[in-house]
């Protein structure tokens, strides 16, 4: 079974963490890795920075300009990576752009990720459509989920089709802006919550965007599976770099 699926039937909320592979310095990914393990993490996206990141925030963008000028290349991540599950047990996420896996080659891509013990994907901009007719099957010869973004504009229709396609989590998006821009969720997006919870969806949801300390994650998982924090913790890494992760994270889940 997938590292995600197992980790989605502990009896427990889940915090996943994003960071920028390579910021704040190049060699920084492992340590980070390892140290948001150790600090209690359940699963961890690592953000492939690429030069147009039309969803991502301020804070975001400016690690994967910071990333790119350190020298963060596919190939220097999955140089970094190669090795990682001898000291690494939880779900590993790469989270990026179409753009640079296409160039790299969507099967050589997954490939690699296979070999390196990756348990699935984030790419908000390849439609599900395309992903069906032309990737579903690359992506489950290398057994790796492909995890979707909803909205609060999505339609039900659309979101039933996209739980139909899924086998993992469907990644929750609190709200229609950039990342990093919330400062606590309001009455809509509590609804909003609690309308995607009544659908009964088969995958679990787990919410993201907007969630930045102890009292947006219990909002965001009090009608889901988990909730995602990216830029808060980028600018806690911009602050403190590799040090301070536990007391972070002790902060986020009041463990």
């Amino acid at each position: 079974m997938n590292r995600i699926n197992q980790k989605l039937q502990e009896d427990k909320k889940l915090l996943s963490i994003y960071f920028t592979a390579g910021y704040p310095e190049l060699d920084d990914t492992v340590t980070i890795i390892q140290n948001l393990e150790k600090s209690g993490v359940d699963m961890i996206e690592i953000g492939l920075p690429f030069s147009d990141p039309l969803a991502d925030g301020p804070t975001i963008q400016a690690s994967s300009t910071q990333a790119l000028k350190n020298g963060m290349t596919t190939d220097v991540l999955f140089k970094q990576l190669k090795g990682i599950r001898k000291s690494v047990n939880i779900p590993l996420i790469i989270m990026g752009y179409f753009n640079p896996i296409l160039q790299y080659g969507v099967e050589a891509f997954c490939k690699k990720c296979a070999e390196i013990g990756i348990d699935g994907l984030i790419i908000p901009d390849l439609p599900i459509e395309v992903y069906n007719e032309a990737y579903k099957t690359v992506f489950e010869k290398y057994k790796l989920l492909n995890i979707f973004l909803i909205t609060p504009q999505t339609s039900g229709e659309r979101i039933r089709f996209i739980d139909s396609v899924s086998n993992g989590f469907i990644y929750m998006v609190s709200s229609a802006s950039v990342t990093g821009n919330s400062s606590g969720f309001g009455e809509e997006q509590t609804q909003y919550f609690k309308r995607i919870a009544n659908m009964k969806l088969k995958n679990p949801q787990i919410v993201g965007f907007g969630i930045s300390d102890n009292k947006t994650f219990l909002q965001a998982t009090q009608d889901a599976k988990g909730a995602i924090i990216g830029s808060a913790f980028i600018k806690h890494l911009s602050k403190f770099g590799t040090n301070k992760i536990p007391e972070y994270i002790k902060q986020i889940t009041k463990l």
